[in-house]
């Protein structure tokens, strides 16, 4: 029993690591490139696009009605 509970405390710390990976090797580029003003625009209204994106799924999946 020792064994399982052992493995199972390894998930947490391998989806965190899993987590931070991908998000470094996603942000380390467009950090790079955030120095050109149109990139930059360009980032923030992805940002803004993805944010507003996730809100509304959020919204449109705890309310019971139907968005038509």
């Amino acid at each position: 029993m020792r064994d399982f509970l052992v493995n199972v405390t390894r998930y947490p710390r391998y989806l965190v690591a899993f987590s931070l990976g991908v998000l470094n090797s996603v942000f380390e580029p467009l950090a790079r490139r955030r120095s050109n003003p149109v990139t930059a625009v360009a980032l923030v209204g992805a940002l803004v696009s993805g944010l507003l994106t996730i809100a509304l799924v959020l919204r449109a999946m705890v309310s019971g009605t139907a968005m038509a």
